[in-house]
């Protein structure tokens, strides 16, 4: 599991500091000037960069990573910085799926052991840690989106293939027998041995 050790002094700017997220372009890289530039002059915001890496929100280097785009669509913000909250400070939620007020002593005594900290320390904290939680909403999961189906060059084939002329079908005829008869004549000068034979034919072949 995980428990972001990282908090802020100046907790209860936090949520003004997220607004100011939402409202302006990602930056390239999330620098100290941007926080002055933001209205976040003091040195204590500092820990802010701090703890939007604990977040997930920047990576190590300071760029701003696709949480950090996607809480910028106020439609969702809440459900994504509930999502980090749940990885961030994970072992909490193991204590208390839904931490409030009551669960504060709980949730102090767990910073002050795991990362062996004074009890000043602990409570900013935690602190911190509510601070966040009020911004959040842990029950809602962000939209996941659907790649498009590796399926869908293929339908279009099919419609294709069904859009095109179907081809002319073969007509099938019954089979026909032909015969070839051959007559071998006999060698004779008598005409009438002709007429007989030819006679014969045209009564049993053609009559």
């Amino acid at each position: 599991m995980s428990l972001a050790k990282e908090y802020v002094l100046t907790y209860g700017q936090l949520g003004d500091f997220f607004k100011a997220l939402q409202k302006g372009q990602a930056p390239q890289l999330f620098t100290t000037q941007l926080l002055k530039d933001l209205g976040f002059t003091s040195s204590n915001h500092r820990a802010f960069i701090r703890l939007l890496k604990a977040l997930g929100f920047l990576t190590s280097e300071g760029e701003p990573t696709k949480r950090y785009h996607d809480f910028r669509d106020t439609s969702r913000s809440r459900a994504v910085l509930g999502q980090a909250l749940k990885e961030a400070y994970g072992d909490l939620f193991v204590l208390r799926s839904h931490p409030t007020e009551s669960d504060r002593s709980v949730i102090e005594g767990k910073f002050k052991s795991t990362h062996n900290v004074s009890d000043n320390v602990a409570k900013n904290m935690t602190n911190t840690f509510y601070n966040l939680l009020a911004l959040a909403d842990l029950d809602s999961q962000p939209p996941v989106v659907v790649p498009p189906s590796t399926n869908a060059g293929k339908e279009k084939e099919e419609e294709k293939a069904t859009d095109s002329p179907a081809l002319p079908r073969l007509t099938q005829t019954s089979p026909t027998l032909h015969y070839n008869i051959q007559i071998h004549l006999p060698a004779t000068k008598e005409v009438e041995v002709y007429n007989a034979i030819f006679k014969s034919l045209r009564e049993h072949l053609i009559d």
